[in-house]
Parts: structure tokens; C-alpha cells; sequence
């Protein structure tokens, strides 16, 4: 029979650590260390997602809570309605009208376009040029450069100057980037808007909350039957 040391030298406890496995054992307790330092994927992501839960980015600020469209739409009048239908900024100016389009963006899967806007708007309002600096670098995190989590289409030369100036930013650094955006969605998001069953249904003045009532067609029992005689005539 073997000896069980040759078969398996780390039960030897007498064996010298200059042995392949100490060595091999050794430096794996100081790869690990090493790898745990670095961050991960996982956690970039979870720092960019604690980064748009600020109150500046946050949907709940701009946009109400999910299910607001609901109560926001119940309360909109058919007039109120069809003034959206005027224009994409008539739209936009509203509250309701915002929250509407947003809701129909997500069905979609465009929001991102909308919430680059909210934040390119909310951006503009900062008093102080301290504010712009970390505003400027979470707007471009988040939507412009590549591979951004909510990356808008922008075409090469609107990026390639957006990004140059994210250094230095002024107020109008997104003022490119956010007409292009802009001009998108009125081209192409907003007509379908207009054409969709809950804008229709706005202005129309349907309540979205309440669905259409169909009425149950009437179902016959035996008692409707009883006492009627079968005609044998007609055989």
C-alpha cells in the first residue's frame, strides 16, 4: 500500500513550506486581498444607481410616483387635452402633459429621452457655477457617453463637442444634445402619442382608471323552455 504522505503531502505537517503547495497556498491568500480591492462591475453599478436616486434625477421629483398617470389623467379635462395636441412644448409645459408622455415613452422603452431632457432642464437652472461640475459629470455618466446606462442617440459630432466641454462646463454645455433629443421626440415620439388609446381616450374624456363596462348578453335557463310545445310541422 502507498504511503498516504506521498499521495497527499499536505497532511505531512513536518513537510518544509518551500514545498509547491505552501507556495501555491501562499499566493492565493494574497490574490485574494489583491482581487477584493478592485471594484467590480456590481459595484459601479450600484454607485451609479445611488447617483440617480438624488433628488436632482429622481423620476418621483419630475414625474410622480408610478401609477401618478392615473390620478394626473383623471383630473385633465378633455379641453386640457386637446391643447397637448397643439404642440410638443404645449405638451411639455404641463405637468400632466409630461407625466402622459413620459408614461408613454416607458411603454416604448424610450424614457430615457424624456429623462435627459428633465435633467438638461433642471442642469440650466443651477445658481452657481459649483453646482454645474458634478451635475455636468452625472448628466454625461448617465446618458451621453458610451455605453451609458440610459444612453440617448446623439449624433457623432453632438457628442464628440458635448464631451470636450464636460471638463469646463457653462450652462449651455447640453444645450446641442438636448435640442437633438428634443427634435427626436417631437418628430417621432409625439405624433404616436397623439395617436395612442390613452391620449384618445383623454380627449374623448374616458376616465383611464374606469374600464368601458361591457354589457353580459342575457344566457337562457331551462325554466324559459318549460311549457313550450315543439312544432313537428316544420319536419
Amino acid at each position: 500500500m502507498e504511503n498516504p504522505l506521498l499521495l497527499f503531502p499536505q497532511l505531512n505537517i513536518s513537510a518544509s513550506k518551500d514545498k509547491s503547495y505552501y507556495k501555491v497556498m501562499k499566493s492565493t491568500i494574497k490574490e485574494e486581498p489583491h482581487k477584493a480591492s478592485k471594484p467590480g462591475a456590481k459595484q459601479k453599478r450600484n454607485r451609479l444607481s445611488l447617483l440617480l436616486q438624488k433628488s436632482e434625477f429622481h423620476e418621483g421629483d419630475h414625474l410622480g410616483k408610478p401609477g401618478s398617470l392615473t390620478k394626473a389623467a383623471s383630473s385633465v379635462s378633455p379641453e386640457e387635452a386637446v391643447k397637448w395636441g397643439e404642440s410638443f412644448d404645449k405638451l411639455l409645459s404641463e405637468k400632466a402633459g409630461l407625466d402622459a408622455f413620459t408614461k408613454f415613452l416607458k411603454t416604448e422603452f424610450s424614457e430615457e429621452n424624456i429623462e435627459f431632457w428633465i435633467a438638461c432642464e433642471d442642469y440650466k437652472k443651477s445658481k452657481t457655477a459649483h453646482e454645474l461640475l458634478p451635475k455636468a459629470k452625472t448628466i454625461y455618466e448617465t446618458f451621453i457617453q458610451k455605453d451609458a446606462p440610459k444612453e440617448v442617440n446623439l449624433d457623432f459630432q453632438t457628442k464628440e463637442v458635448t464631451s470636450q466641454n464636460i471638463e469646463q462646463p457653462i450652462i449651455t454645455t447640453f444645450d446641442a444634445a438636448q435640442n437633438t433629443v428634443y427634435r427626436l421626440m417631437e418628430q417621432d415620439s409625439y405624433p404616436r402619442f397623439l395617436r395612442s388609446d390613452p391620449y384618445l381616450n383623454l380627449v374623448k374624456g374616458r376616465n383611464p382608471s374606469r374600464p368601458t363596462l361591457r354589457r353580459r348578453s342575457r344566457s337562457f335557463t331551462v325554466s324559459d323552455f318549460q311549457g313550450v310545445q315543439p312544432d313537428f310541422t316544420i319536419w
